[in-house]
């Protein structure tokens, strides 16, 4: 059977003789008309029902062998039996029922999920043109390249370029957002700067309060602990009531009378303790006997003094009279004998230092001063358990701590200046320049100055110069102006402070120069704008550069004249070329007076009017040059003559009137000019 098949084929049989001819394709411009008769629909093999016209049959196939047959058994196959409740006449399938708005599906939904770096996914539909997003650059881990590729993948050129000019308004602006913050920054850091300057006085104060209050309670506890010191709850100092006062004057005096008294009843001991400002006798310990530093054996009786800085020791001899009945004077005199200052010296109480039951006695009541050179000297009180022995400890110390408290005070006031000094030299490396102040604030430990009623140092003055220079770098003009004239006023308001006053003038100098440089630069630049250029000279007259302003303004004015009148190229027409050549040197000359009448004081017109003056030389110059190949008072030199002094008449808008200086120059003949002794041509003689 499938040998049979293989060779039945629907070609078989007699060749065809000529091809069938193919019709052209026709265009069909309305339905097909099925003559009237209605297109069958298939009933499942039942007749039809409402009275249908049955359809029409299709005419059976031909038989010829077996291609009719395979033909005949190919259309007798049946597809697409319909059911056998299929009903013909039903209508057609109703349409979705609308539901409630809560049943629907947003778009939203549909849409698949946006790419990790923010964009568009693929075959998503564009909503607009691509925006710059701030939160994706702000990802740490953003691809720019696939970034750029995703976001700009179906964007067209215009789009591409709003994008960059968004790009690039959004890093303008990040770094001017830096930049201020930077310049914030700065600003909190100069003030947190200045309070901790402050904290560190403060908390140096703090420090010595604290060593003084410990030396205080030390004092304090010795003498509790002593026995000899607690004679009706007080100290005894030696020291008088009148020593009490509080009044410097009195102090003063009665410092300067016991050092009288001291220089009366010890002899020589000026020799050892010169008078000088503030010293003076803390304490008179009465009578002492010096021992033996071996034996421990009395050798002589001493007296001590204790001052405010050093220890005097007296010795005690008798006074040697002609009339030994003389009993109108004491029998003893005090003798100087040794002198130390209280820092070079230690004194150690005996008592703690004894051993022995003998020698506990012996030396209970002494003292040992050890001075330099590794001396070292004993001394007992005359009297036992004498009080004056635990009063001069006491004094001692308290005037050794009184005498490093001060002495350290000092060394930081110095170190204090001299920090000041680096600092002001390092910030100003044109300070070095003025050895002479920079000495005299070396010899000042602190300055102030007074500003709105507050004593303000010079680190202030520092500051006001850092705000200055911040300004000046923005080119804040105004706001700088405005601090200059405030500091100038300052240093002019001290006149009792000629070192103050010379350092802030020094620093105001300094950033008024550089601040007058960048305002005529302004003002140079923007010379063509009369408010612009009014706005700069005002700001260089308040700083005191108004001949400055003057000349670069007039010689920028000149400048452009040169360059418009080189702009002017000569094409043949004489005539023409000296219409431009004049018309652009009396405007330019007329709009500079002009200006300057409005910008700069009337004092200065004389410098405007020379100037005006020398350009219309200059003109004349041109204009004899020019003119030079023509005949005198010709047709060309009478048109070009008159061109240009109605062109001068526009210098009387600003009551300025050269029309006589015009032409003034010009040579008589062409031959005069030729034979002068001046340069001809380019210059050859």
């Amino acid at each position: 059977m499938s040998e049979e098949r293989g060779k039945i084929s629907l070609r078989s049989g007699p060749k065809r003789k000529a091809r069938p001819t193919i019709s052209a394709p026709r265009q069909i411009s309305e339905p097909v008309p099925n003559d009237g008769v209605a297109v069958p629909r298939s009933t499942g093999g039942r007749p039809g029902a409402g009275g249908l016209p049955p359809p029409r049959q299709r005419p059976p196939p031909a038989t010829g062998g077996k291609t009719g047959d395979l033909v005949k058994r190919r259309y007798s196959t049946r597809f697409n039996n319909l059911p056998s409740d299929f009903d013909a006449t039903a209508p057609p399938v109703p349409s979705m029922p609308n539901f409630n708005s809560r049943y629907d599906q947003p778009a939203s939904r549909a849409r698949p999920p946006p790419s990790r770096d923010g964009a568009p996914p693929l075959g998503a539909p564009r909503s607009g043109p691509p925006t710059v997003d701030p939160k994706a650059l702000r990802d740490p881990r953003l691809v720019p390249d696939q970034y750029v590729a995703n976001v700009l993948s179906e964007a067209t050129e215009d789009e591409i370029r709003d994008y960059e000019a968004s790009l690039r308004k959004l890093k303008n602006r990040a770094s001017a957002d830096l930049q201020q913050n930077v310049y914030q920054n700065r600003a909190q850091f100069i003030k947190i700067s200045k309070e901790a300057e402050k904290l560190k006085s403060e908390m140096r104060s703090l420090r010595n309060l604290f060593k003084e209050l410990a030396t205080n309670t030390n004092a304090l506890r010795a003498a509790s602990g002593s026995h000899s010191s607690s004679m009706n709850g007080e100290f005894s100092t030696g020291l008088s009531k009148r020593d009490k006062r509080s009044s410097v004057a009195d102090r003063t005096a009665l410092w300067n009378s016991q050092m009288q008294a001291l220089y009366k009843n010890v002899e020589g001991s000026q020799k050892f303790l010169p008078n000088t400002m503030g010293r003076h006798v803390i304490q008179q310990a009465g009578a002492w006997i010096e021992l033996d530093n071996a034996t421990y054996k009395s050798r002589r009786s001493m007296s001590l003094f204790l001052l405010n800085d050093h220890l005097l020791v007296a010795s005690r001899k008798k006074r040697k009279t002609d009339n030994p009945n003389d009993t109108r004077g004491p029998h003893t005199k005090l003798v100087a004998d040794r002198c130390w200052p209280l820092l070079d010296i230690e004194v150690v109480d005996m008592a703690a230092t004894s051993e022995s039951y003998s020698g506990r006695n012996k030396l209970a009541d002494a003292i040992m001063v050890r001075g330099v050179g590794q001396e070292s000297f004993i001394y007992r009180t005359e009297k036992p358990e004498d009080p004056e022995k635990a009063t001069l400890i006491l004094n001692i110390r308290k005037a050794i701590e009184e005498l490093r408290k001060n002495l350290q005070s000092e060394m930081e006031a110095n170190n204090k200046a001299k920090e000041t000094i680096n600092y002001f030299a390092s910030r100003d490396p044109g300070l070095l320049q003025k050895t002479e102040l920079l000495e005299t604030l070396s010899d000042i430990k602190d300055m102030l100055i007074e500003v709105d009623g507050k004593q303000q140092n010079l680190r202030w003055v520092e500051g006001q110069m850092d705000e200055l220079d911040i300004d000046i770098a923005l080119q804040k003009f105004d706001l700088a102006v405005d601090r200059v004239e405030k500091m100038q006023k300052l240093a002019r308001g001290l006149k009792n402070n000629a070192i103050a006053q010379d350092f802030i003038d020094f620093k105001v100098e300094e950033r008024c120069s550089k601040l007058a440089g960048l305002v005529i630069r302004e003002l140079v630049d923007g010379h063509k704008q009369p408010l612009k250029t009014k706005r700069n000279v005002e700001w260089l007259n308040r700083l005191g550069f108004e001949d400055r302003a003057r000349e670069a303004y007039l010689k920028a004015r000149t400048d452009l004249i040169q360059k418009r009148s080189r702009q002017c190229i000569f094409q043949g027409d004489l005539h023409l070329y000296i219409w431009q050549i004049s018309f652009v040197y009396f405007s330019i000359i007329r709009n500079t007076v002009s200006c300057f009448q409005s910008c700069f004081p009337q004092t200065m017109m004389s410098a405007c009017v020379k100037w005006a003056k020398e350009e219309v030389d200059a003109f004349n110059v041109i204009l004899a040059r020019q003119l030079s190949s023509t005949e005198r008072d010709g047709v060309v030199w009478k048109q070009c003559m008159d061109q240009a002094k109605t062109h001068a008449k526009m210098l009387e808008e600003v009551q300025l009137d050269f029309r006589d200086l015009v032409g003034r120059e010009v040579p008589q003949s062409t031959s005069s000019s030729s034979n002068s002794n001046g340069p001809v041509g380019l210059g050859l003689t």
